[in-house]
């Protein structure tokens, strides 16, 4: 081995401590160490290596150099030598060799610790070396070791920084970063230095970050991920802090470096913004997504100023709006729809969170505007910005609408198109995001320039302007923004109407190159120009149908665009419209409304034949085969989606990350739109959705689960931590979002119903809250969502949702009962803990179920009712509230259902809503909901009920005043309170299922009468004590009360089946109200001259107006109704002095004035004779009948032996009492061959006499048997008793056709004829008056069933033609109004057939011209004939032209000249 070889081997085995401390045998004296260190440091000298000796020197701290730990110890001596020997030994060396080789000091230090750098950095192979971007653990030991030699050297003045990097620089390899990185955290050379060194360092610092960027560390590298960190950090924020801080008049190196700065940035932005585009997966990241973390404020510090960051990220937003402007604005306006921020990169909604995060809503949009001023830009990052800005910022919408009308002022003002097109582009961004962040385009537009205040409206010039700027659109406009300005054309003063049909030209035109037809738009489409797939004309069609029905049966009328797309829009009424209306199906047994529309179409020959034919055909076949579609559900992939973004959207709820939630609520929201496709909405106002209450939940039923168990979790993770108060918005936002897909909330609407009212009990206590929870925020979102139209018909016009779901609440049962009250217990609950302050309690508690409370809580909890609502119990202190007002109330829902319910019943914000008028529990109410309950499941036995009912009743709402609900005292209110709800309440519109539905016997309906008697009975009481009293202001209350009733449902469109359904209806119920009453009550006495006598005016104004109305079969009352009127007038007689007399003069007011009691009477004679006898002597002590009564007992004997072909004598009773007794007597003839001949013998008995009274008694027969004909036609009836009663109508005719008094009956007093009816007026008031309106098909149907020369003797009686006339008018009338019954029956000799209601008006035409023209032209008089001219001449010009040629004064003139 050589000397140097040992020599340095040696040098490897011992350390220069080890050989001082070796030779130091003896410890030196105090005043020799300075000695012995001079001489120690020349014997080094003399044998040191210059590079063993900066190695040794080193001798660093194996610890990761970036420990905190070691933070402190950056600037201590290394282990070994002090820091002055060591300094001291590498600075005399160095010395010592420049001086050998004769150069400088420092350039020896540069050249030894640059070696030693290259060295320590160059052990690997080439190859790897470039794949490694940073250093190892072991490297940046040891570099770290040798920065701390070489600062030591710098500090000595041995070490050149500047020379150093010069010669680094010069290496065939570039530079590492990391190396950069610890000069600059060393302070030897800093990042600044390094950039005004050369002007290459900039490209190869971009480079170097981008391979930084992208590096990812090794697993045996731990502390590699803090190290990329900590190197992008610090070099951004110099790169930051050097570009952008203030320098007024810098000096041009660093001006020069400051550009280099912004130069670096700008590259890496630029690549960021470039691996996007090139990205396949947009919402994937790397290395782009790396670099983006570091644009945070925490770059605010020593390297840079937070007025330097402001400008940073300026300047970053400048340059993404302007980088790549390669769309033009025409493909801005055609590719707008894929840049909505749904489909925006993740990372790139990311840089603009970053970059907006310093800045005010204001001044990024005002910094927006100023580039789009200045620059060209990138639209799709213009774009993309500002949905991102209106995602996660609330308050963006009010300054962009703001910056839309400066825009829109601006473009006007100087015709300015620039500001014209951002406008646009900005509002059609904005409205791709949905109507919860901004309007939809078609709102826009319509507030826009939809009224003549718009932008526009000022001038032609801003008119023409506006279409000519649209007009320059259509070739790149989407079919979307198209429809919108053709459904929605700008205001256009009529004089300047030609100027919009150009564009609308233009735009049509435009909508067929797209294929999209105008024909194919549908007729109730709602264009909003949001972003989407659009609808196909065969899915827009069937939504019009599905509209069209709709609007259908809730109007009864067919609706006007139906029928002008009938006309105007025939191609797509017939080849769109009409095929998806007769979609072939299986028909319901029952009509519904698609079927009655369908009809109503035909009638109005919409519906070619053949279409109808083939669709009728198809529809049999269906039934045939019975086949039942059945629908299979499949894994969509979206509803996969969906239900990742709820589970990630449930995450970010417990963060309570709002930036991150509303972004997540917009991709759900996007999600949704392809689930659920917009269905159309009404053109004007609120959109109304149609819950089909007998309907099972539709197949989105997996969708609308997810959304609503997501829900529930979410308010169950949220209120484990923090009362309803203190949680933040996010309920509130999930339901905007939910709101905003019409289709979305139909389905949730019928699902939430469908819970409530069919599932309600089985719901567990989490759902019971979380979905009370949910309707809370369906009720403050009132104004955002749709109205809802129940079918069948619970209420009678479109309500809020909250308000219809109520609804599905039952009180009927027990089990119902409970459900109810603990739902809405936690509703209410959370709608008071909710609100902060009682203001708001109204905008968060629903009104229905607040009174469905005020109703259960009484009835199920009997304490309660010792502290009403209207007084201060104990306990509901304000101090109380307050210690339990919100934590308290909140924990309670979790209690008994007792428990809970009674903490409400006390709590003073709950006690303050019922001051509020929409909160307050009305009798009316109170009385509809107790009439719904089952007795027999009833939570309360019969004495607890009638207890709690007379409580209501009489302490509750009889005390309460009038506009709280109450009675004001007054028992009169009460009485009326409860009729009208009797009379209200109907078990067919039960709020049941069919198959639970009870008749009325099952409801509370006895028990509240019950409640009617005690209360009538209390107040006839109460009059007969009092002095200025009688019995007969109850009967005139109550008479009065059903009269306002039946009133109220007679209108202007008193000829609606509906209203007539309706009134029938009401007064059967007021009949067997009626019956529960004492039948003394409706017959008062009154006082005349000291006697007391009956007044029967009231009963017979009620019969006459009212219940003639509601026969069935026409003209004859019930028999218990009758004999309920008898037996009161019988028993109201004992109170007057002489009872029979009475009893006398009250038939004979009734058989002058009340026709229809005196004719129900004499039918119902078998029947009511045993029970009037009975009761008179059982009051009158054995006397006989009153002589009146005796009287019609005689008329039914004489009808009776007349029909058994006995004679005898007529008995001295009025003609409408014979005619009754005879048409009663002969109406159990039919088929008897010796009963009819005796009719015939009758009649020609009656007709041959001279006597008026005779004749009278067949024109009443005669208005009797056609009462009868009238009542076939409208009641299908057997086919012999439809023959018999023609042959009988034809019989009496026959008897009376040369007497003019049998056309009385037919002449309408609509047709100014009271007078000429004389004593037949009265008869009229049997029948009701559909039969009055019917009279004239009444008038020929039986004409046209006589013979020739029976017609020829009619045609001769007087008055004859005026009547045919005026009944002719009459059924034209009835026919185009659609009110004839048909079939119509025809009797001849042979056969029954029957008339279509066109045939019989046909036929009637034939006869009446064939009259005219036989008839004299005397006839008729002048008058008369001008007044049937007139009425004819709009109706049928061809009859008035026959009356004017063959009955005109012309024609009278020539048969003069003739004679």
């Amino acid at each position: 081995m050589s000397l140097s070889a040992s020599f340095a081997s040696a040098c490897q085995k011992r350390t220069v401590t080890s050989l001082l401390a070796g030779r130091v045998v003896k410890k030196p004296k105090q005043e020799d160490a300075k000695g012995l260190q001079e001489a120690a440091i020349q014997l080094l000298n003399q044998h040191q290596n210059l590079s063993s000796l900066l190695l040794e020197v080193e001798s660093p701290n194996p610890r990761n150099v970036f420990c905190k730990e070691n933070a402190g110890q950056k600037d201590a001596s290394p282990e070994g030598l002090p820091s002055a020997i060591a300094g001291s030994l590498m600075v005399s060396e160095l010395r010592r060799q420049a001086s050998e080789l004769g150069i400088p000091v420092v350039a020896l230090s540069v050249k030894m610790v640059l070696e030693r750098l290259m060295k320590m950095t160059g052990t690997e192979e080439e190859d790897e070396d470039r794949r490694r971007v940073l250093l190892t653990s072991s490297q940046r030991v040891q570099l770290c070791g040798l920065l701390q030699s070489t600062r030591e050297l710098l500090s000595l003045g041995a070490f050149c920084p500047k020379l150093f990097w010069q010669e680094y620089w010069k290496d065939r390899k570039q530079p590492r970063l990391e190396v950069l990185f610890h000069l600059h955290s060393q302070n030897i050379l800093t990042v600044k230095n390094i950039l005004e060194s050369d002007e290459g360092v900039g490209s190869w610092l971009v480079s170097e970050l981008k391979a930084l960027c992208g590096w990812t560390a090794p697993e045996e590298q731990q502390e590699g991920n803090q190290v990329q960190h900590n190197v992008l950090t610090t070099v951004v924020g110099v790169l930051v802090g050097t570009g952008f801080e203030e320098s007024q008049g810098t000096a041009a190196p660093n001006r020069r470096v400051s550009l280099l700065c912004c130069s670096v940035l700008d590259d890496m932005l630029s690549w960021f913004l470039d691996t996007l585009d090139k990205s396949h997966t947009p919402q994937s990241g790397g290395a782009a997504e790396l670099w983006i973390q570091l644009f945070d404020v925490s770059l605010c510090g020593t390297s840079a100023s937070p007025e330097a960051l402001r400008q940073f990220f300026t300047h970053s937003l400048t340059h993404t709006f302007t980088y790549k402007a390669q769309f033009k604005v025409s493909d801005a306006i055609a590719m707008q729809n894929e840049w909505s921020f749904a489909k925006t990169s993740r990372l790139l909604t990311a840089l603009f969170r970053k970059l907006a995060v310093v800045f005010s809503v204001e001044e990024l949009l005002h910094h927006l505007q100023q580039v789009l001023e200045t620059h060209e830009v990138n639209w799709q990052h213009v774009l993309s910005f500002l949905s991102t800005l209106l995602v996660y910022n609330p308050n963006a919408q009010p300054s962009l609408r703001e910056l839309l009308s400066r825009l829109l002022s601006s473009a006007f003002e100087g015709y300015d198109l620039e500001n014209m097109i951002t406008a646009f582009l900005l509002a059609r961004q904005g409205a791709l995001e949905g109507p919860a962040l901004f309007p939809s385009y078609s709102d826009w537009f319509k507030m826009s320039f939809g009224g003549a205040s718009g932008y526009h409206g000022s001038s032609k010039k801003s008119l023409v302007f506006l279409l000519k700027f649209l007009s320059d659109l259509v070739p790149f406009d989407p079919p979307q923004y198209l429809k919108v300005h053709i459904l929605h054309p700008p205001y256009v003063a009529v004089k300047h109407r030609n100027l919009l049909l150009d564009y609308v030209s233009l735009a049509k035109t435009r909508l067929a190159d797209f294929k999209v037809s105008v024909e194919d738009m549908g007729l109730y489409e709602d264009v909003s120009g949001a972003a989407g797939a659009p609808v196909k004309p065969q899915s827009q069609a069937l939504q019009d149908v599905e509209r069209a029905v709709s609007l259908f049966e809730s109007t009864g009328r067919i609706s006007a665009t139906i029928m002008e797309a009938s006309i105007f829009r025939r191609p797509y009424f017939l080849t769109r419209f009409l095929p998806a209306l007769l979609e072939p199906r299986v028909l319901p047994l029952k009509a519904d409304a698609k079927m009655s529309f369908i009809e109503a179409l035909r009638k109005a020959d919409k519906i070619p034949a053949a279409q109808y034919s083939s669709y009728v055909e198809s529809c049999q076949r269906q039934r045939q085969q019975h086949r039942e579609e059945v629908v299979v559900e499949t894994d969509d992939d979206p509803q996969g989606v969906l239900a990742v973004q709820l589970q990630e959207f449930r995450r970010l709820v417990g963060e309570g990350d709002d930036g991150e939630l509303s972004a997540q609520l917009c991709r759900i929201s996007h999600t949704l739109s392809v689930i659920f496709p917009d269905r159309p909405d009404p053109l004007i106002g609120q959109t109304v959705v149609k819950l089909l209450t007998d309907t099972p939940p539709s197949a989105e039923l997996h969708v609308v689960n997810m959304i609503l168990r997501n829900f529930c979790q979410c308010m169950l993770d949220v209120s484990r931590t923090n009362p309803p108060n203190k949680q933040s918005r996010w309920a509130a936002q999930l339901l905007s979002v939910l709101l905003g897909h019409t289709q979305l909330v139909s389905a949730l609407v019928h699902r939430l119903w469908d819970l409530f009212h069919n599932q309600g009990p089985s719901l567990s206590a989490a759902h019971l809250l979380g979905l009370a929870a949910f309707v809370v925020h369906l009720h403050v979102s009132n104004s955002q969502s749709p109205l809802v139209l129940m079918d069948p018909p619970l209420l009678p016009k479109p309500v809020p949702v909250t308000e219809a779901l109520s609804c599905a609440l039952l009180c009927t049962t027990h089990t119902n009962m409970l459900f109810c009250l603990r739902f809405c217990v936690a509703a209410v609950c959370y709608g008071i803990c909710r609100g902060d302050s009682p203001s708001q309690h109204p905008d968060y508690v629903p009104a229905g179920l607040y009174k469905k409370l005020l109703y259960l809580i009484p009835r199920l909890l009997p304490e309660a009712r010792r502290t009403p609502l209207t007084s201060e119990g104990p306990g509901v202190s304000g101090e109380e509230y307050q210690d339990c007002g919100t934590a308290g109330l909140w924990n309670s829902t979790t209690d008994t259902w007792r428990t809970s319910a009674w903490r409400l019943w006390r709590n003073t914000a709950f006690r303050q809503l019922a001051r509020l008028p929409q909160y307050q529990l009305s009798l009316s109410e109170w009385l509809a909901t107790e009439l719904r309950v089952q007795r027999n499941e009833d939570a309360l036995s019969d004495p607890d009920r009638q207890e709690y009912q007379r409580w209501a009743g009489l302490e509750l709402y009889l005390s309460c005043p009038v506009e709280q609900g109450g009675c004001g005292g007054d028992m009169k209110t009460l009485c009326s309170h409860i009729l009208n709800s009797i009379m209200d309440h109907d078990p067919r519109h039960s709020q049941e299922t069919p198959e639970h539905r009870l008749s009325e016997t099952g409801t509370c309906l006895p028990d509240i009468l019950s409640r009617l008697q005690e209360a009538i009975y209390d107040m006839q009481l109460t009059a007969q004590r009092s002095s200025r009293g009688s019995r007969g202001d109850a009967c005139h209350f109550l008479l009065e009360l059903v009269s306002q009733r039946c009133s109220s449902s007679v209108t202007s469109d008193s000829q609606s089946i509906g209203r007539e359904l309706s009134l029938q209806h009401a007064l059967q119920t007021w009949n067997r109200v009626l019956l529960a009453l004492p039948a003394l009550l409706f017959v008062p006495t009154r006082n005349e001259g000291g006697r007391t006598t009956l007044d029967c005016n009231t009963l017979i104004e009620h019969v006459n107006q009212h219940q003639r109305k509601a026969c069935s079969p026409a003209g004859l009352l019930p028999y218990h109704v009758t004999a309920h009127f008898l037996k009161g007038v019988l028993s109201a007689s004992l109170g007057c002095g002489h009872s029979s007399g009475e009893v006398n003069k009250a038939w004979s007011q009734i058989s002058l004035q009340c026709p229809l009691l005196l004719v129900s009477t004499v039918h119902w004679w078998d029947r009511l004779s045993p029970t009037l006898s009975s009761l008179w002597h059982h009051l009158c002590d054995g006397e006989p009948l009153p002589e009146q009564l005796r009287l019609l007992a005689a008329c039914q004997r004489w009808a009776c032996s007349l029909v058994q072909d006995v004679s005898s004598p007529v008995p001295p009773a009025p003609a409408l009492l014979l005619a009754a007794s005879l048409h009663r007597a002969w109406g159990g003839c039919q088929g008897n061959q010796g009963k009819s001949q005796s009719l015939t013998a009758t009649l020609e008995m009656l007709g041959q006499g001279k006597e008026r009274q005779h004749r009278k008694v067949l024109v009443f027969l005669l208005f009797l048997c056609v009462t009868d004909l009238l009542s076939t036609y409208l009641h299908p009836q057997e086919e012999e008793s439809r023959r018999r009663t023609g042959e009988l109508c034809s019989d009496i005719l026959t008897a009376l056709v040369d007497s003019p008094d049998w056309l009385l009956i037919f002449k309408s007093p609509a047709t100014g004829a009271v007078h000429e009816q004389g004593l037949y007026q009265s008869v009229t008031m049997v029948t009701p008056d559909e039969h009055t309106r019917l009279m004239p098909l009444a008038f020929y149907s039986l004409l046209l069933q006589q013979s020739p020369e029976l017609l020829e003797r009619a045609a001769r009686c007087p008055g004859f033609l005026h009547t045919a006339v005026l009944c002719y008018i009459s059924l034209l009338q009835l026919f185009l109004d659609g009110r004839t019954p048909h079939p119509i029956t025809e009797h001849d000799a042979s056969q029954v057939t029957e008339m279509e209601p066109s045939q019989v008006l046909s036929r009637a035409q034939q006869f009446l011209l064939r009259t005219i023209s036989q008839s004299s032209p005397t006839v008729l008089s002048s008058s008369q004939l001008s007044q049937l001219e007139s009425q004819c001449a709009q109706l049928d010009p061809e009859v008035a032209a026959a009356l004017s040629s063959h009955l005109g004064p012309d024609s009278l003139s020539q048969e003069m000249d003739f004679l």
